[in-house]
């Protein structure tokens, strides 16, 4: 009996390590930002990593990846081993627009990666030039009907989200806007300030102070709720163009094969450690929102919002550049 009941607590503590050993190990956390410091990617990416290394006591390392529009690094994550200890911080559009855009893109998102959790997004406005004389959304249709191909809105770049944020307005508003893109977001904003571009579609953050400054005028936020970093704009659905919602956000994957244990525990501590009220406000000084979703959810989140920019991509027959 004694024999049998030592086997049995043997029994159960092989249980228990193996138990653990499906979660996570002790080898430290490498946290892949595919794009360079300073901007949201990496912020994010540092404040989990300093999350993680204090939680599990492990080192935690924030490695910058860059080059071909993030896919280097996003390739080194893909190729890792799938414990948990290698981690993906990406922006949402070379997992939901790349895909379509991009000729013989070398990974397949659902097959590769495993989505953890989103873990903030940042709204985005459309704004005017004060030149163009428009008060709010009614009247800019109003012209852009009356003088069809002659405005125009500046953009990042073909196939970025802000690109694609304008060709969804133009098809929901039935108005023809010409795209002016440009190599990144200081060139196209420089010229919507400068009044040579009248439009952009901004991320709020980038162009809010100009907005408080008079420089820009703020038409209509791109969510679904007003920003409660700026309550005053109102939505585009509450003037009345429905259907346009394009946030900047930001999740969090690791690679395919990454046990379930491993992936629904990292989401936990992804949402201890952005809940944490010292994190919460360096995100709002990036002008960023804590948004949480669990695995399943974000994966299916990715799904639609997919297949929403292929059909825009295909409609519109963007090809990147």
């Amino acid at each position: 009996m004694q024999r049998r009941a030592t086997l049995g607590l043997m029994a159960m503590f092989a249980l228990a390590s193996q138990a653990q050993a499906q979660t996570l190990g002790s080898d430290g956390f490498r946290i892949v930002a595919p794009f360079p410091p300073g901007g949201p990617v990496d912020a994010l990416a540092r404040l989990l990593a300093a999350g993680l290394a204090e939680r599990y006591k492990q080192a935690a390392v924030v490695e910058n990846l860059t080059g071909a529009a993030g896919n280097i690094g996003i390739d080194k994550v893909r190729r890792a081993r799938p414990d948990g200890h290698t981690l993906l911080v990406v922006p949402a559009g070379n997992l939901t627009i790349n895909p379509t855009l991009m000729a013989n893109f070398p990974f397949n998102i659902e097959r590769d990666f495993v989505p953890v959790t989103m873990l903030a997004r940042a709204p985005n406005v459309l704004v005017a030039s004060p030149s163009l004389k428009v008060k709010n959304v009614r009247e800019l249709i109003a012209l852009a009907k009356a003088r069809p191909g002659t405005l125009a809105y500046a953009s990042p770049g073909v196939g970025s989200g802000l690109h694609l944020a304008g060709e969804l307005f133009k098809q929901q508003a039935d108005v023809d806007i010409l795209h002016v893109p440009y190599k990144g977001t200081g060139p196209a904003l420089n010229d919507v300030l400068g009044g040579q571009v009248p439009l952009m579609f901004g991320n709020l953050p980038g162009t809010l102070a100009h907005i408080k400054s008079g420089k820009l005028l703020a038409l209509g936020i791109t969510d679904t709720s007003r920003s409660a970093t700026a309550p005053d704009i109102p939505t585009l659905a509450e003037q009345g163009i429905q259907g346009v919602v394009v946030t900047s956000w930001y999740g969090l994957l690791v690679p395919s094969g990454t046990p379930v244990a491993v992936v629904e525990r990292l989401a936990k501590d992804a949402a201890a450690i952005l809940g944490e009220p010292s994190v919460r406000e360096q995100l709002k000084a990036q002008g960023l929102s804590g948004t949480l979703m669990p695995p399943a959810e974000f994966a299916a989140y990715i799904r639609d919002e997919t297949a929403q920019w292929a059909r825009i991509i295909k409609a519109r027959n963007i090809v990147a550049e």
